[in-house]
């Protein structure tokens, strides 16, 4: 019989290299938390109409990518391919927006589209994002990127740079799109393409074809167009970008990839990653809480890829923390001395020690090799002799010395010994 395989282009982790997974993920979560983003959790598949009318049809992610299916009840499902169109569905399904403003969110967890495999391109793939919800104001543009920044700078990245850009407000857009539609017009597209960008012209932009892009590098610039009142709002975010030290270039043909951006977008791109370069990006989006039936509320957000920014760390070679080396590994050498090990190893982990016991009747060579696999700190056997004496020998599994303690006061003597380390 053939073994079974994970599903191509899904990405999992296992020890040890989850464990540098776990501590990217904690640290990106972690300075969300720091600027009081609190967590939403949120299933990980909704209404496909939530994605159509939320994300835009005209996109990838909703014409080519999305992993959707009929359930039992004849409704159509489909797996989360993004996180901000289900954050809106929640903050507007709960009022949240009706509470103190901005609602601040962060959300992490797995994230699903229907891609061609490659290094850093998933089918199955994990992001941290966070949502700031209901205001228009340019400082929380700054923000939102210097969470993504502050996280990067504490896991040690330092080859990538960020991208910003503004998409506008409608009024800009509508002037806009009227001449870039009139500029389509004068290419020589295929019918696909033409009717895509009939859906929204400004997808051609993000279009990955080399002829496509050489066809739109004469076409108009969105920023161009910008009305006072936008241009305003992202000189400001610049100007505070400057002022917390965050450095950018600005990108004045990025369109993202999703039609609910509007104003401020941006994206951070790794310089070791090749083709898919990008480790996180976001932007504001002023329409979509009423386009999904909500109020009239700006927000803005990102979604930062855990899988590329463990990748970029790898390419720059940071070490990364291990798991937390166990404490104590027990080894019990005859009968008697296995409900010993389980009594001390519960009660030790009861106060919050980490313990392990070598199990399986193994005998003390067996046992003390064991212990030197688990990467414990210490090791300790009992026998007839430890258990009739009370007292045993704590052995350093670095140093290899040891040290007489009593079974009594082991809890003390072990916290004593950790914090010296």
């Amino acid at each position: 019989m053939s073994k079974f395989q994970a599903p191509k282009g899904v990405s999992e982790y296992f020890p040890q290299r989850s464990a540098h997974f776990e501590f990217v993920r904690a640290t990106l979560i972690e300075s969300a938390k720091l600027s009081g983003y609190q967590l939403i959790e949120l299933p990980v598949f909704e209404d496909t109409e939530l994605f159509t009318r939320g994300v835009g049809e005209s996109t990838d992610v909703v014409s080519k990518e999305m992993y959707t299916f009929e359930d039992r009840g004849g409704r159509s499902i489909t797996l989360r391919p993004e996180g901000t169109a289900g954050v809106m569905r929640s903050v507007i399904e709960h009022n949240l927006d009706r509470g103190q403003l901005p609602v601040k969110v962060w959300y992490s967890g797995q994230f699903f589209r229907a891609e061609r495999p490659q290094a850093g391109r998933y089918r199955q793939f994990y992001q941290v994002g966070i949502e700031a919800i209901g205001l228009n104001d340019p400082e929380i543009d700054a923000e939102v990127i210097a969470v993504a920044h502050n996280a990067f700078v504490k896991l040690g990245l330092k080859d990538y740079h960020l991208e910003i850009t503004s998409l506008g407000d409608s009024l800009t857009r509508e002037r806009y799109t009227k001449d870039l539609r009139q500029y389509i017009t004068t290419l020589a597209l295929d019918e696909a393409t033409f009717e895509r960008s009939a859906l929204n012209p400004l997808r051609l932009f993000d279009d990955k074809r080399e002829e496509i892009r050489a066809l739109m590098q004469k076409a108009p610039v969105l920023m161009d167009y910008l009305t006072p009142e936008s241009a305003e709002h992202f000189s400001q975010v610049q100007r505070t970008l400057k002022a917390l030290g965050i450095e950018f270039t600005i990108n004045n043909r990025m369109v993202r990839g999703l039609d609910y951006y509007t104003g401020t977008a941006f994206e951070f791109v790794h310089h070791r990653l090749g083709a898919q370069s990008g480790i996180g990006g976001g932007g504001r989006y002023d329409g979509l809480m009423s386009a999904l039936g909500g109020a009239e509320l700006s927000g803005i957000g990102f979604g930062l890829g855990v899988d590329r920014i463990l990748l970029a760390c790898e390419a720059e070679e940071i070490s990364l923390p291990q798991d937390a080396a166990l404490q104590l590994f027990i080894v019990p050498i005859d009968e008697a001395a296995k409900a010993i090990a389980m009594q001390t190893a519960q009660n030790l982990r009861t106060n919050g020690f980490s313990v392990d016991i070598a199990y399986g009747d193994r005998a003390l060579k067996g046992g003390m090799k064991a212990a030197d696999k688990s990467g414990a700190r210490y090791a300790m056997v009992l026998g007839e002799n430890e258990i009739s004496t009370g007292s045993a020998q704590l052995k350093n599994m670095q140093t290899g010395e040891s040290i007489s303690v009593t079974l009594r006061t082991l809890q003390d003597e072990l916290a004593q010994l950790i914090k010296l380390i």
